[in-house]
């Protein structure tokens, strides 16, 4: 089951929590098991660290709509095949007292990243900002198009 018994007494930082990585109303629905393994709890352990601590800080509280991902729930999700999601390394994340665009700009000068992914909506407005630390850092920052990624300014 998606519940994660204890995963709300998991915390992963100050201002974070398994539970706020793990909940999937996908998951829910189709009775995927979200539970992460150590090793993933680790890596969302150094995304809190890297960079959504540091963010929150300066900008404010963050709000997480897409965690961790088990290859189940991200398979149902229509997911990248090779997500950083499925690894604890992401994190789709919504600011509540600043833009995204804002978000998106101070993790990129602020955080070592791997990705900052704008995702769909519009350039100057995205749906989220998908943040990642995967340890490839490729300070890679792409935006939505049809079919895939593209490079983006901030």
């Amino acid at each position: 089951m998606s519940s994660n018994v204890g995963a709300g007494k998991v915390q992963l930082s100050d201002h974070f929590a398994l539970w706020e990585f793990t909940t999937s109303q996908t998951a829910e629905r189709q009775h995927i098991d979200n539970t992460p393994s150590d090793d993933v709890v680790s890596h969302l352990r150094t995304l809190c660290a890297q960079i959504l601590e540091p963010a929150r800080s300066a900008l404010g509280p963050l709000r997480i709509s897409s965690g961790y991902r088990s290859a189940a729930l991200n398979a149902a999700v229509g997911g990248s095949k090779n997500s950083a999601h499925m690894l604890g390394y992401a994190a789709d994340v919504i600011p509540l007292q600043t833009t995204k665009i804002a978000f998106a700009k101070w993790v990129a000068d602020h955080c070592t990243f791997d990705q900052i992914i704008l995702e769909f909506g519009t350039p100057a407005e995205p749906a989220w900002i998908h943040v990642s630390c995967d340890p490839l850092n490729r300070k890679q920052i792409l935006k939505t198009v049809d079919g895939g990624y593209a490079p983006a300014q901030l």
